[in-house]
């Protein structure tokens, strides 16, 4: 249960090596939170790649604590059940995702403050404090990704002193972001951009779901694919080499569906280690 992917693991050494780099090259006179982290896009520090890099830059331990923890936490559930390739586009779609989201709400919040007043070539420098930075968006993209997966999971969080299911622990935590996104703006934190994160989570995970029409998706097709064994020709037999591929893919696709739908029904506590060795194989293929 506590073994980490190869993406979560990955992650998390990459975040803390670059918090700690923060403070290396601080001392040198480099600001990598000013250089990695995404200004506004009207500011003169604003740079495209600023949608990827603010993921990795946080604010102090604290901000960096409870994000690798969350991410430790559910993203290697996740990850088990998405598969490493499938979850890595998850976490930057989700995380970019969550940068245009703050990047929309500033250009709102540009457009109602006296700066708008004046041309943008004279307050562009006045806007570099407009900085974001962690990767709190995609990892609300992955609290939502878990309750949808595992909506009827029963967690135990501080102070609650009941248990309580994961569909309604997502739910509560993106209703307290909106209202605080409504009544909290000053309070340094980018609430619009977590709920960014889960709306991108969302599109894409509705996305990925099978069609009702039994098919799949352009990318479940594109993921999918694996090397077929070339057929052979043996004197007086029948071309079986495919046709024994495609049984024995059959079946561990149902068993699979199975596991999963148990994980659904019962949680993920509910599996055998066998099962999760074989949930845990799935996903990494």
């Amino acid at each position: 249960m506590f073994r980490t992917p190869p993406v979560t693991k990955n992650l998390l050494i990459i975040n803390i090596l670059a918090f700690v780099a923060t403070f290396v090259f601080e001392t040198r006179g480099v600001y990598l939170s000013s250089l990695l982290g995404l200004h506004f896009v009207l500011a003169s520090h604003f740079r495209l790649y600023q949608f990827v890099t603010y993921m990795f830059v946080h604010g102090n331990l604290g901000h960096l604590f409870f994000n690798m923890f969350a991410l430790w936490m559910f993203g290697r559930i996740v990850e088990q059940v998405l598969g490493v390739r499938r979850f890595l586009v998850f976490y930057f779609v989700c995380g970019i995702g969550a940068g245009i989201m703050q990047e929309l709400v500033q250009f709102v919040e540009f457009y109602a403050s006296p700066y708008s007043q004046f041309p943008v070539s004279e307050v562009r420098p006045l806007l570099n404090g407009w900085t974001t930075v962690g990767a709190s968006g995609a990892i609300y993209g992955i609290l939502l990704a878990f309750g949808m997966t595992f909506p009827n999971e029963k967690m135990f969080i501080i102070p609650i002193p009941i248990p309580i299911k994961a569909k309604y622990f997502v739910a509560a935590y993106a209703v307290i972001e909106l209202l605080s996104a409504v009544f909290s703006s000053g309070d340094g934190v980018a609430h619009m951009a977590h709920l960014g994160g889960m709306l991108f989570a969302l599109v894409l995970l509705l996305h990925w779901r099978k069609p009702s029409n039994g098919g799949r998706s352009w990318w479940q097709k594109l993921t999918s694919r694996r090397r077929k064994p070339k057929m052979k020709a043996r004197p007086g037999g029948r071309f079986t080499d495919e046709m024994d591929y495609n049984a024995r893919r059959k079946a561990a696709d149902e068993e699979i569906d199975r596991i999963l739908d148990k994980v659904k029904r019962h949680g993920y506590g509910s599996l055998t280690e066998e099962e999760k060795r074989k949930l845990f194989n799935a996903g990494g293929r």
